[in-house]
């Protein structure tokens, strides 16, 4: 499974890497975590606000923080 932040590395952008990272090692569950910065690749994929969060492909929130509540569903947990 890949999750994708993708932010210019802003405070909410680290955070919410920060969040998803200590969630998932919380369940247990094996994903990796990429951090997209580039402006170009951001646009290209249809964000407009940052942070937006992509779980294999599918983008789950864009222009704010996910709970912990939404990252715990996305792993089915």
């Amino acid at each position: 499974m890949k999750v994708e932040i993708l932010g210019t590395g802003c405070p909410k952008c680290r955070k919410t890497e920060d969040m998803i990272a200590e969630t998932v090692r919380k369940l247990g569950v094996d994903v990796e975590i990429v951090h997209v910065t580039d402006i170009d690749e951001i646009i290209d994929r249809g964000v407009m606000m940052t942070p937006a969060v992509f779980v294999d492909g599918e983008k789950k929130v864009e222009g704010r923080m996910p709970t912990e509540v939404e990252i715990r569903k996305w792993f089915g947990k």
